[in-house]
């Protein structure tokens, strides 16, 4: 083994003179070196987005969220959570989820109305560590409630802390189209305006009481779900299973990526139609992998041919050129995972690719270093090498040792 790696470091490094072979099989190296860093850069700029929005999602969004099989409410619900507390899972609270019509002066716009639980919120979500101006304060003053505003929301209606904002729920409007009563509505004091970094939240929720809520959407006592923070995000799908098996198939039990099934969905997709298309920089650099060692071949045809003269085996070939072919993968995959690393370690402390932060949220380019994409890109990369490698490896076996000696 030594040998055979021996004689494919000589043929590699041991060159009197610069031939064509020769800069082929630096080419060789260059591509291998180009992929690898491309494909380790681009998958840790995906790792930093996801890390990102996850952390954007999973800062607003519960980790697990209890729904009622049967329609939108959810009756008995402390029933639900004497069960889940029997669990030993303490982070629980109950919410409601309902659409409605916010209007002040002249404007008017159909959002989702949040009717939470003050005391419980904050153990299932950070809406609150996220509400920049006035508080999250939800309590009745009065005829009047609290509400929480998204901050894209109170752009557009031009709201602010204390203006007054009435509520109208789509809870029997058709009667009162029809039968001239009147639509059910009530009047809310903005306390508090949140900022998510996520524009589909801050444009499109609102926060009140849960009482308020069930008043408004005439829902009794009951609610739209329960949510669930837990201790460490990494077992959710086993306290789902867990919390299915206690209370039965009567309720719908999603966790936090349940809940962006889509978007995840689409950003794994992404990933692997990325590293696809970066491989073919890889594939094209084992492609001259594979013409250079198809040429050497051709050029040491007389050193084969006295090499099986000597003794050696068609396998003992057959690993020298499968060295040669992995020694150029393994300095292209070390030499492109540095400077993948470099380049990924220049960002994350320096921050030299910016963004708009007005646009993005964000003032660089999020990148996430991690383990599994260097170890999965450098072994890809070693694989098409040695599967380019194959062919002049198995040709070189087959030279008849006594032609090639007669005619060199």
């Amino acid at each position: 083994m030594n040998t055979e790696f021996f004689i494919a470091k000589r043929y590699l490094f041991s060159k009197r003179k610069v031939s064509f072979i020769t800069v082929i099989s630096a080419i060789s190296v260059i591509g291998v070196t180009i992929g690898v860093a491309a494909m380790i850069i681009v998958l840790s700029v995906f790792n930093g987005f996801h890390q990102k929005v996850s952390s954007i999602l999973i800062g607003f969004d519960p980790h697990i969220r209890i729904e009622s099989k049967a329609g939108p409410k959810m009756d008995k619900y402390e029933n639900v959570l004497g069960s889940i507390k029997s669990m030993g899972i303490s982070n629980s609270s109950p919410f409601t989820m309902n659409k409605g019509m916010l209007t002040k002066k002249n404007s008017n716009k159909v959002i989702f109305i949040k009717g939470v639980d003050e005391e419980s919120v904050d153990k299932v979500s950070g809406v609150k560590e996220i509400t920049e101006l006035g508080e999250f304060d939800l309590k009745n003053d009065g005829d009047f409630g609290g509400i929480v505003l998204g901050l894209a929301l109170a752009d557009q209606l031009s709201s602010y802390i204390g203006d007054t904002i009435t509520i109208l729920s789509p809870v029997g409007l058709e009667y009162s189209l029809t039968q001239f009563v009147e639509p059910i509505t009530m009047e809310f004091i903005v306390r508090g305006i949140f900022d998510s970094d996520n524009r589909e939240y801050d444009s499109k929720y609102a926060y009140i009481s849960i009482l308020n809520a069930q008043n408004l959407f005439k829902l009794g006592d009951a609610v739209s779900g329960i949510e669930i923070r837990l201790n460490d995000i990494n077992k959710s799908d086993e306290t789902k299973i867990s919390i299915q098996n206690t209370l039965g198939d009567k309720f719908n039990i999603l966790t936090w990526y349940d809940l962006h099934l889509d978007f995840y969905s689409i950003l794994k997709i992404e990933r692997w139609v990325a590293f696809i298309i970066l491989s073919l920089i890889i594939a094209v650099a084992s492609f001259n992998i594979l013409g250079s060692l198809t040429m050497t071949v051709i050029e040491k045809k007389r050193d084969i041919g006295i090499l099986k003269a000597m003794g050696a085996s068609d396998n003992t070939i057959t690993r020298i050129f499968l060295f040669e072919g992995f020694v150029v993968g393994l300095i292209g995959m070390l030499a492109g995972s540095f400077i993948g690393a470099g380049v990924i370690l220049a960002q994350k402390y320096f921050e030299f690719y910016t963004l708009d932060s007005a646009v993005f949220k964000i003032n660089a380019l999020p990148v996430v270093i991690n383990i599994t994409d260097f170890i999965f890109v450098s072994l890809a990369a070693l694989l098409l090498c040695f599967l380019a490698s194959l062919y002049p490896a198995r040709r070189a076996a087959k030279l008849n040792p006594v032609e090639s000696i007669r005619w060199e």
